[in-house]
Order: C-alpha cells, then structure tokens, then sequence
C-alpha cells in the first residue's frame, strides 16, 4: 500500500533556517495521530534535522578545514559530514528497506567512528578522503532518497521497534546526536578554522556570577526505565526496569560557574595530585593540562565559543570532562568539611522530580535546550526550576554512575553497538542535555555516556551527602548472545569436538605450509579465536565482524589477555568463566592481530594485500553473497588462499533468495552451494583438495546445545 505524501515535491526542497526560536523542531510523538499527518511530520523532522545539520558545517572557513583534525582522537570533519547521510543507507539496507546502494565507497569510508575506543582505525593514511563537493552532492542524494522512502513506506501506528519506520526516525535521531557533537569539534577547531554564521548566536549576557549554596532534596523511590510501547522513540539503553531508594541529599543550586571553578584552579588544584583519581591524574599528566579545555589566557581569562573567542563570562557554567569535576569536588570536600561529590544518576532523577522539570513542547524551553536561545551557554541564572537552576539545561552534568543496563535490556538488532560498547566502567552518564542538545536528547529518559576524559559541553553539580555512590556495572559480559560465542571461541570442548575457530585455522596454516604468510583476513571473526591461532604464523591478522560487540570482545582480549562472561546454565541460572590468552598458548601473538567492525559486502579499501582469507560461517548470512566472492577476488595476492566454510543455512531474512548462491533447484536439476561456489569463483580460483566436513557445537545451556556440519573448501588464487 503507497500512502504518498501531497506536498512532497515541496518538501524536497525544503531548507531550515534559524528564522525563529524554535527552528529545531521536537521529536515526535509515534503512537497516535492520522498517519497522513504523522508522515508529514516525520518528513518535517527529516528535513529539519538534515538540514540543520549541513548548514553547521558553513561554520568552516574553508575546504581546507574539513580535512584538517580538531583533536587526535577523531576522524576530520569531513568523516562526520558524511557519516550522518551514510547512516541512513546503510540502516536501511540492513533494515531491508532498500535494495541497492547510492555509493558503497562513501558508505564505507563514512560508515564507523563514533567513540575514541583503542581498536577504532583511526589512522589517516588509511583513507582516501572524498571532496566536500562530493560529499555535499552524496548527501543531496541521501535526502532525496530518505523523502521519496517516507513517501512511500507503509504506515501502520504505532511507531515501534519492529515497525519499519524506526530505522528512519533512528537515522534522524542518529543525525541530531552528531549535530551536537559535530558542534563540539568545530569548537576544539583552531579559530583560523571557522567563521561565525548568524544563524548560530551565542548568548551575549554575562555578569557576576552568583555565589552557590545546597539545597535539601528529600529521600525518595525512583523507577526508571521506559516500556517497549512508550509513545517517543528511545535508544536501547533507556528501556527496561530500574528502581531504587534515594536517601537525602543537599544539591547545589546552581550549576558550578567558572567563577566558582576559578577558585579551584587559583588554589593550585591541578598542581595537587591529591584531589585526581589514578585515572584522571594520569590523564592530566598526559595532556598537562591545568585549566579547562575551552578556557584560554591572553594576558587575562578569555572562553572559547564555537565559532567566537570572547572575554571570560564567569556566571555561564564551567565546562570541565568528569575528571576535573572529581578532583574539583575533592578540594571543595576539602574546603567544607563535607562529603562532596556528583550526583548518581538515580540522585539526578531525584532533583528533577523535586525540582519539577517537565518534558519540553512545542513552546520555547524554559531551559537552555534544543538551540531554542542560544549557540552557546549563558548564565547559570537564566533559567529556574523550583529552588534550582539549570536542572536540566545549558550543559550536561556529569554524574558519578558509569552507564549499565537496565534489568531487561534488550539489543536492537539494526544498531547493536550503539550502547553495549560502553559497558566498560569507563563511560560516566551525563544528564540534563546542553544548549546543543535537541530531540531525544533532551528527554528525561535519555541516557547518553562519555569517556571520563572526553570534552563535550558538560559541566556538573555537586552535591553534600553521606552515602556512597554504587558503582552498578557489571563485571561479567551478560550479553546472551555475546556470552554463547564467548564460550565457543574461548571455553569448553563439548562431546569430544575440536574447538571450531581453533580447527579452522589449523587447516588453514596447513594449507599455507612452506608459502607466504605476512598478512590474513579473519572475515565474520566473531570473538576472535581464529584470529589469535592464524597469528602463530602469519605476521599480521586482520579481525573483521559485522557486529561490533563481537569485535569489542576480540579487542578486549588483544588488550586485555581475558574475557569474562556469564554463561547460561538453566533459566536465570548462570555460571561465571573467565577465559585468557595465557590459557590458550596465544598471548605472545596478540599485538600481531586488529579488530574492526565492517561489513564483508563492503570492506573498506584499506583491507587488501592477503595471502589468505578465512570466511567461516558467513556466506549464508551476507545479504550479498555473489558481490562478496567478486569483491574478495581482488584482496587476495595471487596464490593465496580463500577458505569458506559454511553450514549452507539459506534463509530468506538474511539473503534474498535471488543471491543465494545455490539450495535450489536449476533448469529442474539440484544446485547446490559448492555448485554455485564453482561457478562464481572458478574463472579466479582453482579447487584446492575435495570439500570436507568440520563440526561444530555451541553451548546454549548445560541440558541444550547446537551440533552443526560446516562444509569447509579451499581455494587458490589464479595468477592475474
């Protein structure tokens, strides 16, 4: 059924400008409404957002300034232009929204780099760079072809995770996160880098900053977490159940100025080691830093806009990373005599219902919120909510709770590492929104977390109280899936069977006994484990997977030397494993493997150069198997090998039927898989050997396990 929208050729040519206050329209209600309108106004909401986001990038004095990095641990503003467009495509595709590609080259460079983690490729050399011409015309394709996919997708309300229009208000939601972020780095940007824009102003108050004091918020229950048919669209980590007793706390009125963080800094607290965590003194020593990151000193204090430098405003909000707000509320326990520290997330939750801060509509914030004021912070004084300021607002606040999951978190499958990576303890959640922040962002329930270390538009409020702050991270990956294959790469042999990653890879060293062996490709790695067996002799192994959690696993323990995990025993009932290199006879080999997430039907050009390619268990889930086989053609050196194994597992929601490379019946005879493989690789390879049979189990519980036959076959490359 088409349900086209009336006025979508207008749409198409829609632009956003910062004409009025509330130029960032709001995220949309998903439940209820004519599905006419509710088109309409996710189309609105695409438009809004997309352009929004392109005329940020005008804040670049020049082409020069898209290529040039504003911080070593991100990619040039060039990736971040064309990533938020890519998203889109690539979404959509997984979604099966769409069939084909607009360009699988920008889809691939654009397509990963959203967090500084140690196994993300950020090396520039290994990438070639489109044109910002190139971009700009790529990325006028992707909103013709988002319109005219609104245009015509079915609609059914209520919007929900298994509806087909959640990748679309995902990829907006996606875009609206990197228009926030995207800001920051064109703040860390080196002035001669960026040029005002009027429709970007930052806040022109400023005076004397107030003088801060607590304030009692009484004990209370929280519950948190937003049910899976909640009418506003959320990301994975908000949804589940959490609920607590909060004890009484006092919190300071207002967000901690740059006045009152001046004190901090004139009392020598980045000299004394004695207010940082190892964590954050390590981080000052590293970056030697001695004041905040945006704050500048020109023969007098000056601050750092996005686009602008001007002279210290001392009532706006200090913007500090969580280390500097730790060690500033160490000084100021110090100082008090009190207990002083950041709010939990649970505590925050408390001031808010204390405070009575609402949802925001359609009318301007009564917050700094949604860009609805101002492109920048103001003062700590503008905007009240109850006996506080700024509750929600102006900055995020850092809170002392590293992001964990709810009970009953789920994954969703389009996007499975958009949260799960950050499990780590290492991520603090940041809480309220910034002036930046808009759409999901600015609702209650989001849960957004950063790097301890990392500069965002984050400030804090501190807070008097006697109770400890839990630390609620689990240690154990619990991740069901995760832990499953965690066990089958790196765990227990069952009913007498080899360990499969560890069997393939032997055969595959065997096959490449007396040849070159400098560099192999684990395709569909998973956790790794053939990855760490082909580094016993090949000088260099590259670990790809298309989920990013299984990639993090493999990372952590190249880094690491042990995983952890919970396996599933009987129900609820789990036992707890820890797996290591050591154990395994690997650890001398793992600075010679790398993990990254891709996609095996459009690697990035980079991988490339094998002298063997091992693909086990994957053709049967690529939704373009005949694409990969021609694809990988051209990575591999001549005379290496490609190593397929497979269970041949056909299923029509992974590949379309048309791509199955064989499990059909052709001109009314049987084709079978290893038909199709003669077929699709012979005029580049010859057979190595006969086909054999490598089994594998998985563990799924100790009563319940998978006993699988992975046909296994072996092909050289022809000289070119």
């Amino acid at each position: 059924m088409i349900l086209p929208i009336k006025n979508a050729q207008k749409l198409s040519k829609r632009t956003t400008t910062f004409s009025s206050s509330l130029a960032l329209r709001r995220t949309p209600e998903l439940c209820s409404g004519a599905e006419d309108e509710k088109r309409e106004e996710i189309a609105l909401y695409f438009t809004n957002t997309f352009d929004t986001y392109t005329q940020l990038f005008d804040c670049l004095v020049d082409e020069a300034a898209f290529y040039q990095k504003s911080t070593p641990l991100r990619h040039p503003l060039i990736f971040y232009f064309g990533h938020t467009a890519t998203f889109f495509i690539n979404k959509f595709l997984l979604a099966k929204l769409i069939s084909e590609r607009i360009d699988p080259y920008m889809e691939s460079v654009f397509a990963v780099g959203v967090d500084e983690m140690s196994w993300d490729d950020l090396g520039e050399e290994n990438y070639d760079w489109p044109s910002v011409a190139e971009v700009r015309d790529y990325r006028a394709k992707v909103r013709a072809r988002v319109l005219r996919l609104i245009d015509t997708l079915e609609l059914t309300l209520p919007i929900n995770w298994e509806s087909p229009w959640w990748p679309v208000v995902m990829g907006i939601e996606h875009e609206r996160i990197h228009l926030e972020t995207s800001s920051v780095l064109i703040r860390q940007h080196t002035l001669a880098n960026v040029q005002q824009q009027p429709q970007w102003p930052a806040c022109k108050d400023s005076g004397e900053a107030p003088k801060n004091k607590l304030i009692t918020v009484p004990a209370g229950s929280v519950c948190l977490g937003k049910k899976f048919d909640d009418a506003y669209f959320g990301w994975d980590n908000e949804y589940g159940q959490h609920e607590a007793e909060v004890v009484e706390f006092k919190a300071s009125q207002y967000l901690v100025s740059n006045q009152e963080f001046l004190e901090f800094v004139e009392a020598g607290g980045y000299e004394h080691n004695r207010f940082w965590s190892d964590d954050g003194l390590s981080w000052r020593q590293f970056t030697e830093a001695k004041y905040p990151n945006f704050w500048r000193w020109h023969n007098g204090w000056r601050l750092r806009l996005m686009t602008e430098e001007i002279d210290m405003a001392w009532d706006w909000p200090a913007e500090v990373n969580y280390h500097e707000a730790k060690a500033f509320c160490e000084w100021k326990a110090e100082q008090s005599g009190q207990l002083i520290r950041m709010p939990t997330e649970d505590e925050w939750h408390r001031l808010c219902a204390q405070a009575g801060v609402e949802e925001i509509n359609n009318d301007a914030a009564n917050a700094n919120l949604h860009i609805d004021h101002y492109a920048s912070c103001c003062p700590v004084t503008h905007y009240q909510h109850g006996e506080w300021f700024d509750v929600v607002g102006n900055v995020w606040q850092w809170t002392e709770t590293p992001i964990y999951p709810f009970d009953n978190f789920k994954v969703h499958p389009l996007y499975d590492d958009f949260t799960t990576p950050t499990f780590d303890g290492k991520h603090n959640l940041i809480k309220g929104g910034s002036w930046a922040s808009s759409g999901n962002e600015t609702r209650r329930s989001a849960r957004y977390a950063f790097r301890q270390h990392f500069p965002q538009h984050a400030g804090f409020r501190y807070i008097a109280s006697d109770a400890e702050p839990v630390d609620p991270n689990a240690y154990y990956e619990s991740n069901r899936l995760l832990s499953e294959y965690a066990e089958f790469h790196f765990g227990e042999q069952w009913y007498g069977v080899e360990n499969f990653p560890k069997a393939l890879a032997d055969i595959a060293l065997e096959a490449r006994k007396g040849k070159p062996m400098s560099r192999a490709l684990d395709l569909g790695c998973a956790c790794g484990r053939a990855s760490f067996e082909l580094a016993r002799q090949f000088e260099h192994v590259d670990g790809i997977d298309f989920s990013a959690n299984f990639t993090r696993l493999g990372a952590k323990m190249a880094q690491q030397g042990a995983v952890r995990y919970a396996r599933t025993e009987e129900g609820d009932l789990v036992s707890y494993h820890t797996r290591t290199l050591e154990q395994l006879g690997l650890a001398a080999y793992a600075d010679r493997v790398s993990f990254y997430q891709g996609d095996a039907c459009n690697l990035k050009p980079q991988f490339t150069g094998y002298d063997l390619v091992l693909a086990a268990n994957l053709i049967d889930r690529l939704y373009q198997p005949k694409g990969f086989l021609k694809d990988i053609t051209q990575r591999i050196n001549d005379g290496g090998l490609l190593i397929i194994a497979s269970p041949y597992t056909w299923l029509e929601e992974h590949t379309p039927k048309e791509e199955w490379i064989g499990g059909f019946k052709k001109d009314g005879e049987n084709y079978t898989t290893l038909d199709g493989l003669k077929d699709e690789l012979s005029s580049h390879f010859k057979l190595v050997g006969e086909p054999r049979k490598v089994p594998f189990v998985i563990h799924e519980t100790q009563h319940k396990f998978q006993h699988t036959l992975s046909e296994l076959t072996v092909w050289e490359r022809l000289p070119r």
